[in-house]
């Protein structure tokens, strides 16, 4: 018998990694439809002290206990970036991280979600946002 795929199953979307607006982002590279599994958020659990003392802006709370680090060389879902109009968005489920999409996505088109507010005011904010939405607003699209 054939084992039924659940909603948080990846989908065998192709995507590649591309220089983007903010460096290298993961783009669809075929249409992905609205409220599919696109890619699991992976990596290394990291202990609570490393929280504190590791450098890597890849890091994923996925609880008050458990904290991924999803360096892009482990974790093709690494590359999504940030977006303040973003596409999907990360959905946890049993301990794990899902990027889903929240709507359709077309083939070409970068894959982006909401950082949150703890990221944009530690990373983001002090440097400017560089996604498609402000670019638009500071008239550099």
């Amino acid at each position: 018998m054939k084992k039924r795929k659940t909603k948080f199953e990846p989908g065998d979307y192709d995507t590649a990694v591309r220089r983007s607006s903010a460096g290298l982002g993961l783009f669809a590279v075929d249409n992905i439809p609205k409220g599919k599994c696109i890619i699991e958020y992976v990596g290394r659990t990291i202990s609570e002290a490393e929280e504190y003392t590791i450098n890597s802006k890849y890091l994923f709370e996925v609880s008050k206990k458990k904290t991924i680090d999803g360096k892009p060389r482990v974790n093709k879902a690494g590359y999504i970036n940030h977006s303040c109009r973003p596409n999907a968005e990360p959905e946890i489920r049993k301990g794990r991280v899902f990027i889903m999409s929240r709507r359709g996505i077309k083939a070409g088109e970068e894959i982006t979600y909401d950082y949150g507010k703890e990221y944009w005011k530690e990373y983001i904010e002090p440097h400017g946002c560089r996604c498609a939405k402000c670019a638009e607003k500071k008239g550099k699209v």
